[in-house]
């Protein structure tokens, strides 16, 4: 019975999870105002609870990803149901932005014509990488769909080992640069707008440190050299790769 109820629990986490994506695609692009509604807060207020939201949702988020913790974490909760927990818990907390998010309407800019275009071209791009870069390694291990179906059949998941598939032959972490690319090519964007695409902008270089030491202590040598051939969230030109090739040559 309890298997059934992980795996329950894990689709439940699945659906909150997609439906808090598009919900966010919508907040960004501000469809029916949901961004730029909730108005009325001076603005240093309105700032500050903005970067409090975000903060809190950056805090909970790298802390329940490290190892010291889900070692911790699966002493309370079945191991098949941690990833499942992590996603729903970012899936809450990026709910609780977008719902408490304060406006700050002033506009940065505004594109129009063929700008508007390009920028909503850039902007389904980024959300094209994000879903080809969590299906690349395993999208359902991602959302902790697979260990709970694993749970629920007794069969063990598979160990982590080191992969390189597009697009992480480009830079070593696509999932966040389609983050980036989202969260900064609005058509429109205002003072909130830009706000939540710095704060969140700051969060993933700090996490990605983490992170980085992290895949280091897990991967060794393969990711030490993976590092050093690969960038982290710029793609190398490569014309200037060979350019700076031959003036070493």
């Amino acid at each position: 019975m309890l298997r059934i109820l992980i795996m329950a629990y894990a689709i439940a986490s699945y659906v909150a999870f997609l439906a808090v994506f598009v919900w966010l695609m919508a907040f960004l692009l501000d469809f029916g105002s949901i961004r730029t509604a909730n108005t009325g807060s001076p603005l240093p207020q309105a700032a500050a609870i903005n970067i409090l939201l975000i903060s809190l949702f950056g805090l909970v988020h790298s802390v329940m990803a490290r190892s010291a913790f889900k070692r911790q974490w699966t002493k309370i909760i079945p191991k098949s149901a941690e990833r499942a927990t992590y996603v729903l818990q970012s899936s809450v907390l990026l709910a609780v932005i977008m719902l408490f998010w304060q406006s700050i309407p002033d506009v940065v800019w505004r594109a129009d014509g063929i700008a508007q275009v390009v920028l909503l071209s850039v902007f389904f791009s980024g959300v094209v990488l994000i879903v080809v870069s969590t299906f690349a390694l395993d999208h359902f291990e991602f959302t902790g769909l697979r260990q709970a179906w694993c749970n629920l059949n007794d069969t063990s998941a598979s160990t982590s080992r080191f992969r390189t598939p597009l697009p992480y032959r480009i830079v070593r972490h696509p999932l966040q640069l389609g983050i980036l690319l989202v969260v900064f090519s609005v058509p429109e964007m205002t003072v909130g707008g830009l706000l939540f695409a710095v704060v969140m902008l700051a969060y993933i270089l700090i996490g990605l440190q983490f992170e980085e030491r992290a895949l280091l202590r897990e991967f060794g040598d393969d990711y030490a050299a993976y590092r050093h051939r690969v960038p982290m969230l710029v793609p190398r030109l490569r014309n200037g790769s060979k350019h700076r090739a031959r003036l070493r040559d």
